[in-house]
C-alpha cells in the first residue's frame, strides 16, 4: 500500500475518535466520562483538530498520488468515499449537537448521493468526469462551515451563519452545474 492510500485509510480511521470526542460529552456516556472527563471542556477543540488533520490528509494524498504517479484503483475508490464519510459524519454529529438544521444536511448529503450515482453511470460508460471549480468552492466552504460549527464560538456566530448559507448555495449551484455540463452521460448512457 502506497503513501497516498495510507493517508486515505488514516483519514477513515480518524473518523472514529473524531465522532467519539465530538459527541461523547453531549451524550453523557459513562465510559466516555470516565476516560475523558478531565478534558471534557476541550473535546470540541480536539475534534476540530482531528477534523482539520483529516481534511489536510485529503489534500496531501491527492497531490502525492498525482506528483509521483501513485494513482491506484483503491485510491480512486477510497479517496472520495473517505471524504464523504468524514463530512457526513461531521454533519450528522452537528445535527445531534443542534448546531446545524437537518434540512441543510439533507441537501448536502443528497447532492453527494446524486453526484456519486452520476459518476457511477459515467464510469460504466468509460467517462471520467473531473471536479468543477464550483465543486471545489463548495467543498472549501463546507469544510470551513464544519470547522466553525465544531468550534462553536459565540463571537463567530454571524460568520458561521454566512458561511453556512454560502455552502448551501454552492452545494445547489455545483449540483446544477454538474448536471447541466454532463447531461449527455445520462441521456446517452445505457441505464
Amino acid at each position: 500500500m502506497n503513501l497516498p492510500n495510507k493517508l486515505t485509510v488514516f483519514r477513515v480511521i480518524l473518523i472514529v475518535p473524531f465522532v467519539l470526542l465530538l459527541l461523547g460529552g453531549s451524550l453523557q456516556w459513562e465510559w466516555f466520562m470516565a476516560v475523558f472527563g478531565g478534558i471534557l471542556e476541550y473535546t470540541d477543540y480536539i475534534s476540530l483538530g482531528i477534523f482539520i488533520i483529516a481534511s489536510l490528509t485529503d489534500l496531501l494524498d491527492g497531490k502525492i498520488a498525482r506528483k509521483y504517479n501513485l494513482v491506484t484503483n483503491f485510491g480512486k475508490f477510497m479517496d472520495p468515499l473517505a471524504d464523504k464519510l468524514l463530512v457526513c459524519a461531521a454533519l450528522i454529529c452537528l445535527i445531534e449537537l443542534q448546531r446545524i438544521p437537518a434540512w441543510i444536511v439533507i441537501i448536502i448529503i443528497s447532492r453527494e448521493f446524486i453526484i456519486s450515482g452520476f459518476r457511477l453511470v459515467a464510469a460504466d460508460n468509460r467517462i471520467v468526469i473531473a471536479a468543477s471549480y464550483w465543486g471545489k468552492f463548495k467543498t472549501t466552504f463546507q469544510m470551513v462551515m464544519v470547522c466553525l460549527m465544531i468550534a462553536n464560538i459565540d463571537a463567530l456566530a454571524v460568520l458561521t451563519q454566512v458561511v453556512m448559507w454560502i455552502a448551501v448555495v454552492l452545494t445547489v449551484v455545483s449540483l446544477v452545474d454538474y448536471l447541466v455540463k454532463n447531461k449527455s452521460v445520462l441521456l446517452n448512457g445505457d441505464i
